[in-house]
């Protein structure tokens, strides 16, 4: 595919984002930046929700993940259904009724300020690994398509990649997000159906054909009962469940989007909605990634050691020019919505949990020092990424959230579900070596727990450890 065609829609695509971050920040004040006057349309913000929660990971890497899984992912996306109801009916009104910014806020309400910092950090620590993830992915494609082409190293479309999502939320921040993120999943899902119907004509398959081949091939498999397997499917739901639970709820870059609708009512109509609609394109994704292999086949097409790599070579090399276009269009607005928001959301949370902003003259310096600070982050983060990855980005995603997000679990269920005051300034030690603990058991679990083997469901015993620990510090 002509490099120069792709960096031409590049171009194109980022002058339209830039448009509407003008659009946006006219007549914004300071705080718009953080919670939109709390005038989000909750319609705009569940279906750009959509490509923040799914990313360039989603894009690439579950359909690939189709090879080694089947459609056993899919016992994670039932699991979350359940969690999005907690984080509905449990966590929003908690936010609401305490009016917060930055959700972390409400640790330091209930506990001190030792345990308020100590959510923040692990809040900062998890976003940073998993946008890190995210705009890894998307370099790698970027590399392959455009940058290789001209012999440009990969730092550059790293550099690239984070300069130009700094230019267009720097101004307007989730004020402007809540607006491309839509734009963004909309082209992420078009994409994703325009690849399905190219496969299906190419390969003269009806949606009927297609779904009886499907149904009899082992992609299609979904539910996994030996107890023993990783993928489990109890396993499986209950991490789908906690994982919405702590990467939608407990994470400032996805309640922040919740929390700038008008009021309480149209955030949970909001989570409703952003249900239904994930359900649809999680199958959809993994639909894609059946009929990848499928095609594949067809093509007599040497699968790559990793799966990653699979979507964007046949669409980049196989596929042809339109489809290849598609494609691109695809994967740029799947990662941009995701770093935008991540970039923005981590300022925020730096900004007021650590910074108390409101006590600075020049706030607004002070945010762009800080929204500059942690777009070099990422850019030295995705680096050391490139170095030491061999496995599927989204399993790296869920394996590190386990760990990071798990103290997270902790502190707010322990909050919430017990009336407990604590020893405050112990609670970052508990914090701290909880993460440790459970790597420590899932490394030996074969041995001390008759041959078990942990999935994601590690992040469960994280928070576990995590409430435990709090419950021995408690006054």
């Amino acid at each position: 595919m002509n490099p120069n065609i792709i960096l031409f829609i590049f171009i194109i695509y980022f002058l339209i984002l830039l448009l509407i971050s003008n659009f946006t920040t006219k007549k914004s004040k300071f705080n718009d930046f953080f919670n939109a006057n709390k005038s989000s349309p909750w319609y705009l913000v569940a279906f750009g929700m959509i490509g923040t929660s799914l990313s360039g990971v989603t894009f690439i890497s579950i359909p690939g993940e189709v090879g080694n899984s089947n459609f056993s992912y899919f016992q994670l996306v039932i699991g979350y259904l359940f969690g999005y109801y907690f984080i509905s009916k449990v966590l929003l009104p908690l936010y609401y009724k305490y009016n917060l910014i930055s959700i972390y806020t409400y640790l330091e309400k209930r506990f001190g300020v030792y345990s308020y910092k100590t959510g923040a950090f692990f809040f900062l620590l998890s976003r940073t690994i998993g946008a890190s993830f995210r705009l890894f992915l998307v370099a790698g494609v970027l590399q392959i398509a455009v940058f290789d082409q001209f012999n440009l190293p990969f730092y550059f479309s790293v550099f690239i990649t984070i300069v130009l999502i700094w230019i267009y939320t720097i101004r307007g921040g989730i004020k402007t997000i809540v607006w491309t993120d839509t734009l963004q999943t909309l082209f992420m899902i078009s994409s994703v159906i325009i690849t399905i119907v190219f496969i299906l004509n190419e390969m003269n398959l009806t949606f009927f054909e297609v779904k009886d081949l499907l149904i009899s091939s082992n992609y299609s498999k979904v539910f996994v009962l030996d107890w023993r397997e990783s993928n489990f499917f109890l396993k499986q739901f209950l991490s789908g469940a906690f994982i919405a639970i702590v990467m939608t709820g407990l994470d400032q870059d996805m309640m922040q989007k919740n929390l700038t609708c008008k009021n309480l009512k149209e955030s949970q109509k909001n989570i409703f909605w952003f249900c239904i609609i994930l359900v649809f394109a999680n199958l959809l994704f993994l639909t894609l990634g059946a009929l990848l292999y499928l095609y594949s086949d067809f093509l007599q097409f040497n699968i790559p050691s990793s799966t990653d790599d699979l979507f964007p070579l046949l669409a980049i090399n196989h596929m042809g020019e339109f489809a290849g276009i598609v494609f691109i269009l695809g994967i740029i607005a799947a990662a941009y919505s995701s770093a935008d928001s991540a970039l923005t959301s981590l300022t925020t949370s730096f900004c007021i949990d650590f910074l108390d902003i409101e006590k600075y003259k020049s706030k607004k310096r002070v945010r762009v020092l800080v929204h500059i600070m942690f777009s070099i982050i990422l850019f030295f983060v995705i680096l050391i990424f490139n170095e030491i990855n061999d496995q599927s980005v989204i399993n790296s995603i869920f394996k590190a959230a386990g760990y990071t997000y798990g103290p997270l679990l902790g502190l707010f269920f322990f909050g919430i579900f017990t009336k407990y005051k604590i020893e405050d300034k112990y609670s970052t030690i508990v914090c701290v070596i909880s993460p440790f603990l459970s790597y420590l058991i899932n490394i030996y679990s074969q041995e001390i727990l008759f041959g078990y083997i942990f999935g994601f469901e590690i992040l469960i015993l994280n928070g576990l450890i995590t409430f435990t620990g709090l419950y021995l510090i408690k006054k």
